[in-house]
């Protein structure tokens, strides 16, 4: 049984190898800095006396969806649907004579997707905001959390506005997008071939 496995794999990291858009990660545009580990990607850009980073992990985040459209009308000799990624990604804004960080959580609303009709329609939503202590690893839950839900929408344009000053638009988002999905696709392949030598391995 474990032959048969490893030669399953070998002939998909084949396939998949094949089909893959991006040798390496496609960059974002704008300066931003990209460091990657593992799972979880990081860009930063800093401009006068800030720095923004944006931080996402690619576990989880294919909508569950695409896949399950699919299947019934696949035929057997046809392109599998090409997977997106959209993560979500946490901005966080960090001004230098200040000890707080203003830290915005993002994410891409499921049924915005694939809808281009609306010309200024935002590909990304602001979920939560909240101010963190500058430099600390846990952020703290006794910190007050806005919940974007409830919100004054004037309120929400100017936070959107805010972040598109900082480079984080539409483009942006986009660009994200093109990355994780790069990024979970080189995670996958290297997860098989890790699975193949486990699988061999006596």
């Amino acid at each position: 049984g474990d032959k048969a496995f490893a030669q399953f794999l070998a002939d998909e990291i084949k396939e998949e190898k094949k089909i893959q858009k991006h040798k390496s990660l496609p960059k974002i545009s704008g300066g931003w800095e990209l460091e990657v580990h593992g799972t979880e990607a990081k860009l930063v850009r800093k401009i006068a006396g800030e720095k923004i980073t944006v931080t996402f992990n690619i576990n989880n985040s294919i909508p569950p969806s695409a896949e399950e459209d699919t299947q019934e009308q696949q035929k057997p000799d046809e392109q599998e649907p090409e997977l997106t990624s959209t993560p979500n990604f946490v901005v966080e804004v960090i001004k230098d004579d200040t000890k707080q960080t203003l830290v915005l959580d993002c994410h891409y609303p499921e049924d915005e997707i694939g809808h281009e009709g609306e010309e200024e329609s935002d590909i990304f939503t602001i979920r939560e905001v909240s101010f963190q202590p500058t430099g600390e690893a846990d952020w703290k839950d006794t910190n007050y959390t806005l919940n974007t839900d409830s919100l004054d929408w004037a309120l929400y344009d100017h936070l959107m506005d805010f972040l598109a000053d900082r480079g984080v638009d539409n483009t942006f988002a986009d660009e994200l997008i093109e990355l994780s999905t790069a990024l979970e696709h080189q995670e996958y392949i290297k997860f098989l071939e890790d699975l193949k030598s486990f699988v061999k391995c006596q």
